[in-house]
């Protein structure tokens, strides 16, 4: 049995700084307790920094741990899959201690609402046994149009 401390220093993930708008960190949190199910990192947004459009190929969920923040889904028009059109069909703002789930394949972005820190643990359910998470990230205007995949 392993454990952590989503408060502890260390055990930062390395990320790619364009999939955010903003300064974002983030803790991996299934490595240290060797999680086998799901991928778990406890996500930290700056000065309203968000996530890019993106979507993954298993479910995730969301658990608040500090501040406000929102997840916006879209709906993607065309059949290319680097240009297409977006519409956004729903926002939900998320407070502490609020836990929302995303189906896969959703197409969204999440993140800080304010010019403050918002945070949050992401449980990222693995699709199959002994499977790969995997993120797809897109440039986008965040209201009609994705124009590349990152």
């Amino acid at each position: 049995m392993k454990k952590s401390n989503i408060n502890s220093k260390g055990d930062k993930r390395k990320i790619n700084p364009n999939w955010f708008t903003n300064k974002v960190h983030m803790k991996d949190i299934s490595s240290k307790i060797k999680s086998k199910e799901q991928d778990i990192y406890h996500v930290y947004f700056e000065n309203g920094a968000k996530t890019k459009i993106h979507s993954h190929n298993g479910n995730q969920i969301l658990i608040v741990t500090k501040g406000a923040g929102s997840l916006e889904m879209f709906r993607k028009y065309g059949t290319k899959k680097t240009e297409f059109k977006i519409k956004k069909i729903e926002k939900i703002s998320l407070n502490e201690g609020d836990v929302v789930y995303i189906p896969s394949n959703t197409l969204h972005t999440h993140g800080a609402t304010s010019k403050k820190m918002f945070s949050h643990i992401a449980i990222n359910i693995l699709p199959a046994k002994n499977s790969e998470y995997k993120t797809a990230w897109y440039e986008s205007d965040f209201k009609t149009k994705v124009t590349k995949k990152i």
